[in-house]
């Protein structure tokens, strides 16, 4: 066993050692022109001062939780150390995104300079700062559970247990679980404030620049620009990066936990970590095998990085039966066909996102073909397109479950079985080291080709960041479904450990769906996702209403600025989104916080199991489907700009524009934010169990 788990924190560090070697390598290219220099230093400037400004805001909602935690942890509702893992998840959740944002402010401009001598070169700059991103998202996190893992098997050994009759791997397992929960409030509040703060400028841009003034996207003339740049920088690399952070050690955690319930003593919680070692190792050679010709097509764009993908995913499957026989024994072996089955989902999964979101399929076709109609018919396509790639995700997490459970022999004991499913979807994220540099690399190639166009590069360098741009919104709506298909596995496993939490704390709990209070709390957490988007969906277009104002201001007031000389006011568009964007992610950050504690309050712990379970199944679905939608509408719109139904400018494009803006809160505000909303409420309500259990109206 030992042997095993020393390769955790070993390969964590061979996973930032090789991040650090990679971004070396992309730094090593030159930035180009004095012009695009300067245009990557403002976006660079402009992202760095909204991550501080962030930061600073949600430090202010830590320190109040965290003194929260440490009171109820002197009134024995909770181990001493929890208040500091809540602390040190919320701090690497988001110096990983930040790590990753840096990288891409300084890719973008190389990227679109190498761009100028091919597009293997561009993909390979942009590819390589994207996995500079995995596998910091990764190496951390297996490194910070590592070390929170020896340092408390230490003291448990030494020193006496925090209360009677709760072993070493149950004190171990409910401080790492607060660590998740760390990690899942700053992911909330780095998706919900990124998102509205790209999306807000994204909007702005492109109502008044494109379908407005008809200039072109990224046009140097436009106000809202950088602004638009910066955005893809916090929301799409720092909020995306502190997302599948929380997603990674969240689905490592909940499968722990669940291992102490189903008898496998630490052996449980340390399987999690091996596999994730495993994934680590299996995406440093999965890199290796991402390259393409100078006249490859969109198809063997995307072929090129599924074969890395591919390559992760069949050496973990591989391995994984070696890991499972060596620490659990030959009587668990079917825990492996667990993480296989997650692994297959999570491929399955990218497939049915890349269909329905890729203009090489039906489904953006029709989209397209509707924008010849007007925006009204693009609209109503996209939003059923959405709604029917829900189909099978949800098919295949549903079969994912039943085989999982089944795989873990959880006919026999049921416990064991719930193990398999959270095992599953750390099999799910094992390969995440590649699969979210495939993602990440999209938001570079997208400030690449913004960098060309206020640059003014030949045509032929547009073209190339264009076609890699366009690959990375499938690339990307595929990532946000691993994420979504993990939330849901991770999720489950979660719900399970609430149960096993509150019977720890003699709590009484039965999710008798015939229980009216069950019933209930099933109801409140269906709505709660719906509640989440609304206010996630509104903020984002009262600021781009702002920006809207100001950018038609600008263009009525700034006299030049069509005619190229006069310089728009970048900074104040900036301003504009930040402020709003800092405002608005507040309440849905708390509404995770504290609607789960509320309501085991007011009608007790069953009906904080049935809030889990509404919540997870309707931000499931509604999480699939806003994502799908927001990227399909996306790709459709570059369908038509690359020469369909009259190209540029024509009618089908101003309509396929309406579509993009409408999908864009959908793909990267809202959506992609709910699968950290049904994690970080099922973990709250762990973590404030007994609490609840305490003061509840409802016995």
């Amino acid at each position: 066993m030992l042997n095993f788990f020393i390769l955790v924190p070993a390969v964590s560090i061979a996973a930032l050692a090789f991040a650090l070697s990679l971004a070396l390598r992309v730094l090593r290219h030159e930035e180009g022109t004095a012009r695009m220099q300067e245009i990557a230093a403002a976006v660079r400037e402009g992202a760095g001062a909204y991550i501080r400004r962030q930061y600073k805001v949600s430090s202010v909602f830590f320190a109040v939780i965290f003194l929260l935690l440490l009171f109820l942890s002197f009134r024995n509702y909770m181990v001493i150390f929890v208040p500091f893992a809540f602390l040190t998840g919320g701090f690497f959740s988001g110096f990983a995104g930040f790590c990753g944002m840096k990288m891409a402010t300084f890719a973008s401009a190389r990227t679109a300079n190498a761009c100028r001598s091919s597009l293997n070169a561009g993909l390979r700059l942009a590819f390589s700062a994207g996995a500079v991103m995995g596998l910091v998202v990764v190496g951390l996190g297996l490194l910070d559970l590592s070390l929170w893992y020896y340092s408390l098997d230490w003291y448990y050994t030494n020193h006496p247990l925090p209360t009677a009759g709760m072993d070493k791997t149950t004190a171990i397992t409910a401080t790492m679980l607060t660590f998740g929960m760390g990690a899942s409030f700053q992911a909330l509040f780095a998706r919900v404030g990124g998102g509205i703060f790209t999306k807000a400028a994204d909007v702005g841009a492109d109502l008044v620049g494109k379908v407005e003034a008809g200039i072109p996207e990224d046009d140097a003339r436009n106000p809202a620009v950088i602004a638009d740049n910066v955005g893809d920088n916090v929301g799409d690399v720092a909020g995306m990066g502190a997302d599948l952070y929380e997603s990674y050690v969240g689905s490592i955690v909940a499968a722990g936990t669940l291992g102490v319930s189903a008898g496998l003593g630490i052996n449980g919680i340390l399987v999690p970590m091996v596999i994730a070692a495993v994934g680590i190792i299996a995406s440093i050679i999965g890199v290796g095998f991402v390259r393409t010709g100078e006249k490859a097509s969109q198809q063997a764009l995307l072929a090129a990085l599924r074969r890395g993908v591919f390559v992760a995913a069949g050496l973990i499957a591989v391995s994984v039966f070696v890991v499972v026989r060596g620490m659990l024994g030959a009587e668990h072996a079917g825990i492996a066909w667990s993480v296989v089955t997650g692994l297959a989902a999570g491929i399955l999964i990218g497939l049915s996102t890349e269909f329905f979101t890729s203009s090489h399929y039906r489904p953006v076709q029709r989209i397209a073909d509707a924008a010849l109609t007007g925006p009204a018919t693009i609209v109503i396509e996209g939003v059923a397109a959405g709604m029917l790639s829900t189909v099978f995700p949800v098919l295949i997490v549903a079969l994912g479950i039943v085989a999982s459970f089944a795989f873990a022999g959880g006919f026999h004991n049921f416990n064991a079985g719930i193990y398999g499913i959270g095992i599953a979807a750390v099999g799910m994220l094992s390969t995440l080291g590649i699969t979210l540099a495939t993602d990440a690399y999209g938001p570079v190639a997208d400030n690449a080709g913004g960098n060309a166009q206020m640059s003014g590069l030949e045509p032929q360098v547009r073209e190339r960041t264009d076609a890699l741009d366009s690959l990375g919104n499938t690339t990307a709506a595929t990532g946000k479904g691993f994420a979504i298909g993990s939330a849901a596995l991770t999720a489950l496993a979660l719900i399970a450990a609430y149960k096993e939490k509150v019977l720890l704390e003699g709590g009484d709990i039965t999710l008798d769906l015939m229980d009216p209070l069950v019933l209930a709390g099933v109801f409140i957490g269906v709505m709660l996702p719906y509640l989440f988007c609304a206010l996630t969906m509104s903020a984002v277009g009262r600021a781009a209403g702002r920006v809207v104002l100001e950018v038609r201001r600008q263009f009525k007031e700034i006299k030049g600025i069509m005619e190229g000389k006069a310089k728009p006011d970048y900074a104040r568009c900036v301003d504009i989104v930040t402020t709003a964007a800092l405002r608005e992610m507040q309440v849905p950050a708390l509404m995770a916080v504290a609607a789960p504690v509320a309501v085991g309050i007011l009608f007790g712990i069953n009906s904080v199991g049935g809030l889990l379970l509404g919540a997870t199944a309707s931000g499931f679905v509604l999480a699939v489907m806003m994502a799908n939608a927001g990227g399909a509408w996306d790709n459709a719109k570059k369908y038509i700009e690359g020469g369909k139904h009259g190209g540029r400018g024509s009618f089908a494009h101003k309509a396929g524009v309406v579509g993009d803006t409408v999908g864009d809160p959908f793909k990267d505000t809202a959506g992609p934010s709910l699968n950290i909303l049904i994690k970080l409420m099922s973990m709250v309500s762990i973590v404030f169990a007994a609490f609840v259990i305490q003061n509840t109206f409802v016995h």
